[in-house]
């Protein structure tokens, strides 16, 4: 079944916000996509109409299995697409998500296989997250907050949670990117702050923030 751009934005939220709250409610929808509840409310009969919701009744609603599939095939496309980007155009890592956003909404499977398997069958996207295969199986990787990391351990960095253009460009700063080693030398008990050091470089000081978002797994 094909979908409308709209439909597929609301069904890729609706995912998103499924996977941190288990049940969404129509006001935390309207939220991310920037709308009006009464928006929401045609959009999700359209989507009911279309087979791909579950409704609890006063608790909220969620993708059901053809909804969730729906949701994959279009992250795929996205993670994919900043993939390509990354690696074979070099966009930086903080200016592919707005392209993406657009072409994830091309519909050729073929083109999509096509385009992954020219890059190797990617498990991870530039920021880590995880590539959905054709079959909708997502990749794990055991991984914890640099924040929870104790000291004196060299780290890799493996994905970065908030990815908002100011966020990376933040780390970019840093010398911060996917696959740097890390090692936190201090904890600050006043702010959360964290001194680090970055591979090759002098120590810095990270904010609590900005440690809680960067997710590392220990080097081998």
């Amino acid at each position: 079944m094909s979908y409308t751009t709209s439909e597929e934005n609301y069904i890729k939220q609706i995912y998103h916000l499924q996977q941190e709250t288990g049940l969404v409610n129509t006001n935390s929808l309207a939220a991310e996509m920037h709308t009006r509840p009464a928006s929401v409310t045609d959009m999700l009969k359209k989507l009911k109409g279309k087979k791909l919701l579950q409704y609890e009744r006063y608790k909220g609603f969620k993708l059901n299995e053809a909804g969730k599939k729906a949701a994959l095939d279009v992250v795929r496309k996205h993670r994919l697409w900043e993939f390509f980007l990354v690696e074979k155009l070099q966009f930086d890592w903080d200016k592919v998500h707005p392209i993406a956003e657009d072409l994830e909404h091309i519909s050729s499977e073929e083109l999509i296989q096509r385009l992954d398997n020219f890059l190797g069958n990617p498990s991870f996207d530039p920021h880590g997250d995880p590539i959905p295969d054709k079959h909708g199986k997502i990749p794990v990787i055991n991984q914890q907050s640099l924040s929870d990391i104790p000291l004196n351990k060299t780290v890799t960095v493996s994905s970065v949670s908030n990815q908002t253009a100011q966020m990376l460009d933040m780390l970019k700063h840093y010398n911060i990117a996917l696959g740097t080693q890390i090692m936190v030398l201090k904890k600050f008990e006043f702010d959360g702050s964290l001194e680090i050091k970055v591979l090759k470089q002098s120590a810095c000081i990270i904010s609590e923030q900005v440690a809680k978002n960067v997710f590392v797994h220990y080097v081998q």
